[in-house]
């Protein structure tokens, strides 16, 4: 094609105009985001505002106290994007419901912990009372520590509470011990001690993360949206993880991520530590979204048909995980 100044106008005119008609496409969605207050980098650009900046849409957020409420919210159609664990992300898949996983957040590690008052030793549970909200993944790795011990759950009193219930019960004297995760295991620790962390129970062979998970009907309406979503998630991961030390308790991160999740800001720096953050670029690998993280809910779900808490486990969980995500925000300039 001959270049000329009349082309070149026309073209740019053309960019200008896609530009305008995506922006405004964009403006007019609303993203309905599920969280919870965890500790973990994302915290940051949600505070800033950077996903609604990215992704040009209306963006509520909404809190959550455990991935079994954001499932049932993601079903019911009140929320579009949510943060869960790998055992009501199997949970969800097993029952077919119409979700994607579309970044990993974390692989769990000393984030989630069983905190006890008065209990030495595994066989000290029998009779006691634990706490852990069902169907998450402390109750994953609660139930998966307790068949490690051979110590029969049925002897156990365990207990469904979300993580302020945890907390409440345990400065009344209500419960021995509870699985749970920061920042409220924190808090349990002051007065406590742990008996296993969930990279112990990794160890044993139930390694657990934490996921964020898009509307299928969501994603193939607005997948610029998701992209968008993605892409800034994966730069705060990339920013902690350049420099984690700078992230300390007088850092400007460390104070959103308080502000966000009702940890104190010199508790951050540590409750970070707590996870095993995956890059960007290891996302799309094999070990992950490329193929480990269907293999990981496969596992996930079949424990829980063992343990009675799904119905039936599917043949195939990977249209329940996509990496298409994580390449298109690569692509996109991260």
């Amino acid at each position: 094609m001959k270049i000329n100044r009349r082309n070149l106008l026309s073209t740019a005119a053309a960019a200008v105009l896609a530009l305008t008609s995506h922006a405004a496409h964009a403006a007019d969605v609303t993203l309905n985001i599920g969280y919870q207050p965890i500790v973990e980098p994302s915290r940051v650009p949600q505070a800033d505002g950077t996903y609604e900046k990215e992704t040009g849409a209306r963006i509520n957020w909404q809190k959550f106290d455990s991935g079994a409420d954001v499932i049932t919210a993601i079903a019911s159609g009140s929320i579009d994007i949510g943060y869960v664990g790998s055992s009501p992300l199997a949970a969800a898949a097993s029952r077919e419901l119409p979700i994607e996983t579309i970044y990993i957040v974390g692989l769990i590690s000393d984030a989630e912990a069983l905190a006890v008052k008065n209990i030495a030793k595994p066989d000290d549970l029998k009779g006691k009372k634990i706490a852990t909200p069902f169907v998450s993944t402390a109750h994953y790795s609660l139930l998966t520590a307790l068949k490690h011990w051979k110590v029969d759950p049925k002897s156990v009193q365990i207990l469904n509470l979300r993580p302020p219930e945890i907390a409440a019960a345990w400065e009344r004297g209500d419960i021995d011990g509870a699985y749970v995760w920061d920042p409220v295991l924190a808090q349990l620790k002051k007065s406590g001690s742990v008996l296993a962390t969930s990279a112990d129970v990794a160890r044993w062979g139930g390694p657990t993360f934490d996921a964020w998970i898009v509307s299928k009907k969501f994603a193939e309406a607005h997948p610029e949206v998701v992209t968008g979503f993605v892409k800034v998630t994966g730069a705060a991961y990339a920013s902690y993880l350049a420099n984690p030390d700078s992230w300390n308790a007088s850092s400007p991160e460390a104070e959103k991520i308080a502000r966000l999740t009702g940890a104190r800001t010199d508790e951050v720096p540590a409750l970070l530590k707590g996870y095993t953050f995956p890059s960007l670029k290891e996302q799309a690998g094999a070990d992950l979204l490329g193929g480990g993280t269907v293999k990981a809910v496969a596992e996930t779900s079949a424990f829980l048909l063992e343990q009675g808490k799904i119905p039936a486990v599917l043949k195939d969980y990977s249209p329940y995980v996509s990496d298409r995500w994580v390449k298109e925000a690569a692509k996109a300039g991260l």
